[in-house]
């Protein structure tokens, strides 16, 4: 029997995908992103295990807060890291006829089949450039570049979000090459920015992690939206 490995749960979650979501953060990781802020999910550590069909009925108690118009999110950690319990959990999903969204970066392999149970995909764009790309997560886009190729094959409803950093990529130049980058994809209801935050410092602290971005300031979030309108004009 199936049973996945989950970091935690948010029963009334108001910005994993449209409405009210119930959302999942499952276990494990293969990126190591610099300005990651759930790296206690990074390891394939057995915190809660659950079958697909507990995880449905414990989504079911929700229901009524969540209703037609949210649903669950698989998030994490890195949920495609875990593909058979993922695509369990989904199908499960779909026999009570729920809205699943899937939070990802498309770090994974075995996802063809996943991809037919999502209503729709939150795809974070880490980087367009391919050696900033490795520096930021440690490895090379290639995952990203195959995840998003099917989602563009089979049609799926993009959201994409990217989080912006000072000195980093906090420029009018990588917010256009975003918008650039997502003219030329199908199906993108949405683009979001989000601004960087070093709440996640004290994490690193515990966990024995070096922090890299020790010295950055939290993101601005006025400037973090005036560059999100550029998105829209």
């Amino acid at each position: 029997m199936v049973k996945g490995n989950i970091d935690s749960f948010e029963s009334m979650g108001l910005v994993d995908g449209p409405g009210v979501r119930f959302v999942v953060f499952m276990q494990g990781c293969p990126l190591r992103c610099a300005y990651c802020h759930n790296p206690e999910t990074w390891s394939d550590e057995k915190k809660i295990q659950i079958t697909p069909e507990e995880l449905v009925q414990k989504i079911l108690r929700y229901r009524t807060y969540f209703g037609e118009d949210g649903g669950v999110t698989f998030s994490g950690g890195e949920p495609l890291h875990q593909p058979e319990f993922l695509l369990e959990a989904l199908k499960e999903c779909k026999k009570y006829n729920i809205h699943t969204c899937l939070d990802t970066s498309g770090a994974g392999e075995e996802y063809d089949e996943i991809l037919d149970y999502c209503d729709l995909v939150i795809l974070d764009v880490k980087e367009l450039d391919e050696e900033k790309y490795k520096k930021l997560t440690g490895k090379s886009m290639d995952w990203f570049k195959k995840f998003l190729a099917l989602c563009q094959k089979k049609e799926k409803k993009l959201w994409l979000r990217q989080v912006i950093v000072p000195g980093y990529n906090d420029t009018e130049e990588n917010v256009l090459k975003l918008k650039e980058f997502a003219s030329h994809l199908k199906n993108v209801e949405k683009i979001e920015l989000l601004p960087y935050h070093s709440m996640a410092k004290e994490k690193y602290k515990k966990l024995g992690i070096e922090y890299r971005l020790e010295n950055v300031l939290d993101m601005n979030k006025e400037r973090c939206k005036e560059l999100e309108k550029m998105l829209k004009d």
